[in-house]
């Protein structure tokens, strides 16, 4: 097969080319887009499946567990895929792996200082990053199984952890801000690890991809059916942001659905419909980023401060600053190529030697 060659081609390649998992770019971009609705749209109601006018609270908690999800597949992928590498190559991916958390972690703190009023989830990106370390040389047969029994056990031990008296000691609230606790690590683990095991199953199959969808839509309907019945009380509760157990399961199947779904859109035609979309994707650090700094520069411009919501809520601003998004994402993909965030942690990471990849067996 020819290599594409020129500027333009090669930049559309890198976007469509085979060794692009288009369904992935996909659900990234629904996820970034999907927390901009959450942050910028007042969503007072919680979300009746039987009711249509209630489904634009969808974005509220699910958004975010959708990235979280893709954040282990995103390191599946980077780590050998349906083949994990071991030896000197997996010392230096983990190693990588490291920088990659230092650099987010820093990043998170930043966007924290520009006072947005959002909980930024790099920080807790960062460590759920840290905690995949031990993990990365296992099989499906191992993660998916763990990631199951820690989706039941952690909601109960979230119980006990918020209890702390950390969180109510001076300092306390700085602590929760910089460790990203709104997304707490010891429940969101679960979902990091579901999406490095599907990673490792081999995403790209079709097989693979129809047992996601069936999975996700089965848990989905567990979480949220037996939420419907439950007193909305920890760890038992449905609702969004409340890391309950019935939360972590209708939620968690709710993302591993989506992505299933973005997968199978993507073997058809709609891959190109969608291809805007999938541009945000490519990017979601940066795409993040932009928007959270635009908000921040927007709303001191406009109302003096970075901290007023509804302020900013009552300018109208998702539409606009959605649309700017993705044209400025699809712009930058296919003239220019890789976002400028994702090249500053690529270049940086690269930075550590690597190592022979050494493949283990894929039924470990």
């Amino acid at each position: 097969m020819t290599e594409p060659t020129g500027w333009l081609a090669t930049r559309w390649a890198r976007l469509n080319g085979p060794q692009r998992v288009t369904g992935v770019d996909l659900a990234r971009g629904l996820a970034v887009v999907g927390m901009l609705a959450a942050h910028l749209l007042a969503i007072d109601v919680l979300i009746d499946w039987g009711d249509p006018s209630t489904w634009i609270a969808v974005v509220d908690g699910r958004s975010s567990i959708l990235f979280a999800l893709l954040a282990g597949v995103s390191i599946g992928l980077t780590t050998g895929g349906a083949t994990p590498i071991r030896g000197s190559g997996l010392a230096s991916a983990r190693l990588r792996l490291v920088v990659r958390a230092v650099l987010l972690w820093v990043l998170g703190l930043m966007l924290i200082v520009t006072g947005v009023p959002v909980y930024v989830i790099l920080p807790a990106y960062a460590i759920l990053f840290l905690l995949t370390l031990p993990f990365l040389s296992f099989g499906p047969r191992v993660l998916l199984p763990l990631a199951g029994a820690l989706a039941v056990v952690m909601p109960f031990v979230q119980v006990v952890l918020e209890t702390l008296p950390i969180w109510t000691a001076p300092g306390g609230g700085d602590l929760a801000l910089a460790i990203g606790w709104h997304y707490p690590f010891p429940v969101w683990i679960a979902f990091v690890l579901a999406g490095l095991g599907v990673a490792r199953a081999g995403i790209r199959r079709w097989s693979v991809q129809l047992w996601m969808l069936g999975a996700g839509v089965s848990l989905a309907v567990l979480g949220y059916g037996l939420g419907a019945s439950s007193p909305g009380i920890a760890p038992w509760t449905s609702e969004p942001h409340s890391s309950g157990l019935f939360e972590v399961l209708g939620s968690g199947g709710f993302a591993l659905a989506v992505l299933a779904a973005c997968l199978l859109v993507c073997r058809t035609v709609l891959v190109w419909v969608v291809l805007p979309l999938r541009a945000v994707g490519a990017m979601p650090l940066t795409a993040y980023t932009a928007q959270l700094v635009a908000w921040a520069i927007i709303a001191t411009i406009v109302l003096g401060r970075a901290g007023d919501l509804t302020g900013f809520r009552d300018l109208d601003p998702f539409g606009p600053m959605t649309l700017v998004l993705v044209a400025t994402c699809t712009a930058w993909a296919l003239l220019i190529g890789r976002g400028p965030l994702e090249w500053v942690l690529d270049v940086v990471s690269r930075l550590v030697p690597s190592g022979r990849p050494e493949p283990v067996r894929r039924d470990r």
